[in-house]
């Protein structure tokens, strides 16, 4: 009878729907942040959480994956004509979320854009330091062309978001925050920002791309390590990142619960100021009179500051075997990690003997700036490295605060030694050295988040020669001399390598990055018996 097969019907569909697993029938997908995303904006400020988030809202000529390679994205296709002139083939079938057409235009309006932002903290022209001219073929071809070889220009795009010069144009950073001129080609369009709080999306129903699972998602800031674990297991939130090593075990054992791993491409290390030569009232002698020189600029006073720090220590004790102690800035296996380079021995007794060679027997006091809510365990780390380096002589205060105060401190040079992190997002050696070490320079695009405004000549030429070299195997053997001369030289202290950490509902599959950027592409329903994610 008719009556029997609607009620069989609808039995089938309810029991269908019961074997979905829960994520499958929410519509959204809540997000803990570990830290705060500071502007929609993005070419303002070159910070993990604003990337992520701008992943969400815009796309990029090439995207990188999980495994920072680079495949095509607005750009479907891309080739190098000569070593100085690559071709982009645009897509013709991307709408912006206001439905405009996307094309050319946008690019090149993207790339005048992107070295211009006012009072930027931190921006992304070092991304297109290598390109000399855009030549607009037609609405969905260009040409660029490079000052000189640059083979890694595909990676280097994959950093730039393109923006829709009809919505942007004469529009401020306060534009996007607000979402006037927030309008993207990206999986989701911005509902709201709330600065401090959270970020709204909801899905762009007409993506170019693969269609997301989540009609919406909420990513909520919480910055406290217990109050994001707390959420998690009240279910208040999906999914969280930067699991607070304290947690990992449990977290590991509770079966409503799935954690995921993956080697970092972030390195943590210290910063010495190297904008003065003279004076500053952080760095004193042991009564409090400001040193007449910057002790940081003598490669003794370096030495005997990393050969003082124990970093199995830091490993062991302070991130609890979530890191591994490193002396350069990738993860083995990365382009340019050189395997034969490796960490410092700690020796507190050479330390002494340095650095009364330098002038300083019975040491200084200086005061060691970090945050202590952005980076895993950052203010404990700080707090380790002083005590150790008391041991030597060199009394150490730990100045911590919120990421948010730090950050304008350290744009105007006003930490004497800081703690510092930098996640190289292309996955290769060039995006540490170019963005943190080499010579700041406005006009070259180099060192945009060299804060500290260390300058080596000799590193940034063989920074130049080595990202010219078209040759894979000749470059990556130039990385690899580059690395020990950065060793040597030792700009920055270098102290660990992270592991990247997310833990989410059992029902969730998970792709970790090795980026770190929590990007809700990167998580689907599980299918059902599938259990934990990847």
């Amino acid at each position: 009878m008719p009556g029997t097969i609607r009620n069989t019907t609808l039995i089938g569909t309810l029991a269908a729907a019961l074997a979905l697993p829960a994520a499958a029938m929410a519509q959204t997908l809540t997000i803990g942040n570990a830290a705060v995303v500071t502007t929609i904006d993005p070419h303002y400020h070159n910070l993990g959480p604003n990337n992520a988030t701008g992943m969400h809202i815009f796309s990029r000529l090439v995207e990188r994956d999980a495994r920072a390679r680079a495949r095509p994205a607005l750009a479907e296709s891309y080739r190098a004509l000569s070593e100085t002139v690559w071709e982009f083939k645009l897509r013709r079938d991307v709408k912006w979320h206001d439905g405009r057409d996307f094309t050319a235009d946008d690019v090149v309006f993207t790339f005048e854009r992107v070295p211009a932002v006012p009072n930027s903290p931190g921006g992304f022209g070092g991304f297109l330091r290598s390109i000399a001219r855009v030549e607009v073929l037609d609405p969905h071809t260009i040409r660029l062309h490079t000052h000189r070889p640059h083979p890694l220009l595909p990676l280097d795009l994959a950093s730039v978001s393109i923006i829709a010069r009809h919505a942007a144009e004469g529009a401020g950073t306060e534009d996007y925050n607000s979402g006037k001129a927030a309008i993207g080609t990206g999986p989701y369009r911005l509902s709201a920002y709330r600065s401090g709080d959270r970020v709204e999306l909801a899905r762009n129903e007409a993506y170019w791309g693969e269609r997301e699972p989540w009609e919406r998602v909420d990513i909520r800031f919480l910055l406290n390590d217990g109050a994001r674990t707390a959420a998690l297991l009240a279910g208040d939130v999906d999914l969280i990142e930067q699991i607070p090593t304290s947690d990992l075990s449990r977290l590991r054992r509770d079966p409503r619960l799935a954690v995921t791993e993956i080697a970092s491409l972030r390195t943590t290390f210290i910063s010495p100021d190297y904008s003065r030569t003279g004076a500053t009232p952080l760095v004193t002698d042991n009564a409090g009179t400001p040193l007449p020189q910057n002790p940081f600029r003598d490669l003794r006073v370096r030495r005997a500051l990393s050969m003082a720090i124990n970093r199995d220590a830091l490993v062991e004790r302070v991130m609890e075997g979530a890191a591994t102690a490193t002396a350069q800035w990738l993860p083995p296996g990365a382009f340019g990690h050189n395997p034969e380079v490796r960490p410092m021995p700690f020796d507190p007794d050479g330390a002494k003997r340095l650095l009364a060679e330098a002038g300083f027997p019975e040491g200084f006091r200086l005061t060691l700036a970090s945050p202590n809510d952005r980076w895993p365990n950052d203010g404990r780390i700080s707090q380790a490295v002083a005590q150790m380096w008391t041991r030597i002589g060199v009394r150490t205060q730990v100045d911590a605060m919120p990421f948010a105060a730090f950050v304008p401190r350290r744009s105007r040079q006003e930490h004497a030694i800081q703690l510092g992190a930098w996640g190289s997002s292309t996955g290769e050696a060039s995006n540490y050295l170019v963005s943190i070490v080499a010579t700041y320079d406005r006009q070259k695009l180099t060192g945009a988040s060299n804060m500290t405004r260390h300058s080596d000549p000799k590193l940034d030429e063989m920074l130049a020669r080595a990202a010219a070299t078209m040759d894979d195997e000749m470059r990556e053997a130039q990385w690899r001399e580059l690395v020990v001369y950065y060793a040597e030289q030792m700009p920055m202290l270098q102290l660990l390598q992270y592991v990247n950490t997310w833990a989410h509902r059992r029902d969730l599959r998970h792709d970790p990055r090795m980026d770190e950027r929590t990007v809700a592409m990167g998580v689907r329903p599980a299918a059902p018996g599938s259990g934990a994610a990847r």
